[in-house]
């Protein structure tokens, strides 16, 4: 795209959690404009209607429409999917053949295997030709294919968080990549907008949980990227938690060391090299860990290690804001690249505290 062109965006599935953040984040950015919102429930409404805190703002303006891949194809020059998976799948095909870049927030595109999708989404997979082509959304893995892209997958949030803390360990052969357990915990808004009993205040308020233990559609994902990385198959003990805040999610990552001489100083040397290149991973100095106030609203993955002597084991945590680096924010900087700006456009956002 031209240097200073309007890059012109379309946003499906307004009314969301992630599309609330998209909305946020799309908002303040210097070269993206969003033109086109749609959700069938809400269609004829304008967005601030919706959205009060959009008044005054020039998407707040905008009329919610039906979601029409016709009028989308036409009008942008990027299309968000932030609807549920099964949606997106074909919506996400009809575009990119139109001619639009897509970044899809659902799942329907980040498992490479249709069988395992098929397993654990238990929905069938009729866009075989199109997953083959769509690029997994992680920046720090990924950004020179996801710049080349038509449509990106963009990842988890659970995943996104797992797959920064395990990469340079597995990378640099650090860890071995058996007897792998994360223990996560995400903030409510992972569970999405939808009204239900499990996500009711007075449910989620001063209580802490465990749910979807062994069957958390997430953990295929995880294992996909992390083999990739390993270069062996890997399978990992994965267990999520609902915290009773509203955003972020913290995982603390159990592995074995590969070498029972190697260091906490040598580990935090690997994860510093790293990510060197990389903006939004810090990896903090030896003796402190990451807390979700300092990445709330952000798109930072804070990282801390510790090596447990007695056990063996390297122990690895990290913690992302599960809206805006685990979701849409992850999603502009996919769109930032594939658009051929700088992967942090818009997005040096400072923690939201206290």
């Amino acid at each position: 795209m031209k240097a200073e062109q309007t890059i012109r965006v379309g946003l499906v599935g307004v009314t969301g959690y992630t599309g609330m953040e998209l909305v946020r984040l799309l908002a303040g950015h210097p070269r993206m404009q969003l033109v086109q919102v749609t959700s069938r429930k809400e269609a004829g409404t304008r967005l601030d209607e919706h959205y009060p805190f959009t008044q005054g703002l020039p998407c707040g303006e905008l009329v919610i429409c039906e979601p029409d891949p016709t009028a989308l194809a036409a009008g942008c020059d990027i299309v968000f999917l932030a609807i549920p998976h099964g949606a997106a799948m074909n919506m996400g095909a009809e575009l990119v053949n139109k001619g639009c870049r897509v970044v899809d927030l659902s799942a329907d595109y980040r498992l490479r295997d249709i069988p395992t999708y098929e397993a654990w989404y238990k929905v069938e997979h009729t866009q075989q030709a199109m997953l083959a082509e769509a690029v997994y959304g992680l920046p720090e893995l990924y950004a020179a294919d996801i710049a080349k892209a038509r449509l990106v997958a963009n990842p988890g949030c659970y995943p996104t968080a797992s797959i920064l803390g395990l990469y340079p360990a597995l990378k640099a052969g650090l860890a071995q990549p058996d007897d792998i357990v994360i223990d996560a915990k995400s903030g409510t808004s992972g569970a999405g907008r939808g009204a239900s009993v499990g996500t009711l205040f007075c449910e989620v308020s001063d209580t802490f949980r465990a749910y979807n233990l062994a069957a958390h559609r997430h953990t295929p994902e995880i294992e996909q990227e992390v083999s990739l990385v390993a270069g062996v198959p890997i399978t990992l003990s994965f267990n999520p938690h609902l915290l009773p805040v509203n955003r972020g999610i913290l995982a603390t990552i159990y592995t074995r060391l590969a070498n029972d001489s190697t260091t906490v100083e040598q580990v935090h040397a690997a994860y510093k090299e790293a990510y060197a290149p990389h903006s939004f991973v810090r990896v903090l100095p030896l003796g402190k860990l990451p807390e979700l106030k300092n990445v709330r609203g952000t798109m930072f993955c804070d990282i801390g290690l510790v090596v447990d002597k007695r056990t063996k084991r390297l122990i690895i945590v990290s913690a992302i804001d599960n809206l805006c680096r685990g979701a849409s924010g992850q999603a502009v900087a996919c769109a930032n690249l594939v658009a051929g700006l700088p992967l942090e456009t818009g997005l040096r956002l400072a923690p939201m505290v206290p």
